[in-house]
This record gives structure tokens, sequence and C-alpha cells, in this order.
């Protein structure tokens, strides 16, 4: 039986979404990536191509056809209206083929067509524009699988290479409202789903979760703040209490060198630049975004929409095709 393919997004048709899409598809061979289709306006990635002088066919198909096409052409499902789409130049009006895309993608993983979703970058600037309420990706993403599914998902983004997987627990807020944001609750429920899917999605039996504290030097023993005392390592015990292998917290500044990464599966953070920093400096062109907590396998490349590169021919698809492979990994 053939295996289903991934559903890959369109991201901004603006950025460089389009011709990552393009470069990934092109690799597919030496990367020996699983099939997938992208979810677009067929006329406009076939100008992307044209533009960017890429030898890529294109073929117009449905997700039943994508891995029977995938050997000779980039299967496009198409989105259904038109887009304009011109390299750096964001356009509002291209805001709803950007959120049908995504899901499109998602409904296909619901309706058994695709086995999981890849989603290219998206500007939220340009979405709030067209009335997107959602801070990000990640909690659209939520909020789709509350809708298809039902219950209550609560998405957890982590950034994923081979030698470093980060978590951070706050994330889209400003960093004065980290501390007030951060209460135990939310530690304790973050890490229960990071050790569930890596369990589950990474097939780690007994995921090791590290986590940082908030403070410089962990809050010194209370002397630079009582975050760590009050809130996380309590958290930390609830954890171990359930039979979780969290251990914390620790200085964020001696926990990301080589010795100490071999010491645990995750790092958990309380701020969104404590995470990504690290793995952005030590993995930049190839880390991950993955959003666990879902009843689907959502991955994205770690980086953002590019415009200032778009339509150069220079955009390094890298953390597309790892995405792409992490996606066909984590849904087998």
């Amino acid at each position: 039986m053939t295996k289903l393919p991934l559903a890959l997004t369109q991201g901004d048709p603006s950025g460089v979404g389009p011709e990552l899409a393009l470069k990934a598809y092109a690799s597919r061979h030496a990367r020996n990536l699983p099939p997938f289709f992208l979810i677009a306006d067929p006329a406009h990635i076939a100008r992307i191509a044209h533009e960017l002088s890429l030898d890529v066919a294109i073929e117009e198909t449905g997700p039943s056809e994508a891995c029977k096409i995938f050997s000779r052409a980039l299967p496009v499902a198409p989105i259904g209206c038109n887009v304009r789409g011109v390299a750096g130049a964001p356009d509002p009006q291209d805001a709803r083929a950007t959120i049908l895309s995504i899901e499109r993608a998602v409904e296909y993983v619901v309706e058994g067509e695709a086995r999981a979703v890849v989603t290219n970058p998206i500007a939220k600037s340009v979405l709030y524009a067209a009335g997107f309420s959602h801070p990000g990706h990640t909690e659209f993403l939520g909020e789709l699988a509350r809708r298809h599914y039902g219950g209550d998902y609560r998405a957890v983004m982590m950034l994923w290479a081979e030698e470093l997987a980060v978590v951070p627990i706050t994330i889209h807020i400003p960093l004065a409202e980290a501390p007030k944001r951060l209460t135990r609750a939310l530690i304790v429920e973050t890490g229960e789903i990071v050790a569930r899917d890596m369990r589950a999605r990474f097939d780690i039996a007994n995921p090791r979760l590290a986590f940082a504290g908030i403070n410089p030097h962990a809050g010194e023993d209370g002397a630079l703040g009582r975050e760590e005392i009050d809130t996380i390592a309590p958290a930390i015990a609830e954890l171990r209490a359930k039979g979780i292998d969290a251990t914390g917290p620790y200085p964020a500044d001696t926990m990301f060198h080589a010795s100490a990464r071999k010491k645990y599966d995750v790092a958990l953070c309380p701020t969104h630049d404590q995470a990504l920093i690290p793995i952005k400096t030590l993995a930049f062109d190839r880390g991950v975004n993955v959003t666990l907590g879902l009843p689907f396998v959502r991955t994205s490349p770690d980086h953002g929409t590019a415009f200032d590169i778009a339509g150069k021919g220079v955009a390094d698809a890298t953390s597309l095709i790892e995405a792409i492979r992490l996606a066909g990994r984590m849904a087998s």
C-alpha cells in the first residue's frame, strides 16, 4: 500500500516559501524526501519556477494522486483562489489564500488524505490586516485541532535539530509578562505534553527533560529572584511525582554547551529567547519547528518569510527539507 503524502502549505506567497518548496522538490532524490504535495495556486508556483529558472515540472492534482505524480512533477493541490504573490511585496489580499492553505492541510490529514502537515513561513502582520486573530501559527493550529477533533488541545512549540531540542514555556508575549504567565500549572502541563510526544513521536521511552531557570544563575538561591523556588522547582517535583524524568532548574547560561546537552533530550526554558537563541546559534539553517500536543504531526522551517531575499533565488531550503524529513519520520 502506498504511503500517504505530506501536505505542504504555501506560506506567504510573497516570501520565500514557494521558492523553498520548489528547491525542496528538486532535491527529493538527493535528500531522500518522502512524497509531498503543495497547497497553492498552481499558476503562481509555475510563475515562480520560471522567474527563478528552476527546472521543476508543476502538475495540478489532488492529494490522492500526489504519490504517483511525485517522481515526475511537484504535485500542487489548487487552493481555489488566485494568488498575486509578488516577491518581497506582501499583500493583505493574499492573506485569505495563506490561511486557506493551512486550513486545507489540516483538513487533508483529518480526512485521511495526508499523513502530516508541513507549513511554510507566514507573516503574521499581513494576516492581522486581514482579520487573523491568532498570535501565530502554533496557536492557530491548536484552534484547528479543536475545531476538527473536539476536546481541548494545547499546542506546544518545540525547536528541533539533531544536536538540540528546546521548548519555550512562554512564547509570543512581551518579556515583562513572562514571569506573570509562568505558573506551576503551565510548567507541569507543558512538561507532560513534551514527555508524552517525545515518547509517541520520537520513540524515546523515558525522555529526559531539563528545565532552565528564569533568573540569572537560576535565582542564586533567591538572591536574584524567587521564581525558581516558588514556581519552577515545585513544578519539576510534581512532574517527577508523575514519573517524568524532569530536572532543574539550571542556570540557562550553562545548559547548552556540548557536554551539558548530553544529559537531556529536551531543554524547557521559561522565555522565548532563552530557548531559541541557542538552537539558532547551533543549527540556524537546520532547525525545525515542531508543534507538540496536537492530534496530528506538524513541522515547519525555523525561520521567517525573508521578504528581503524573496525572488532572488538565494533562499536556502535546508530548514524546509529537514522539516519535511522530520515530518515523515514522526508520522511513521
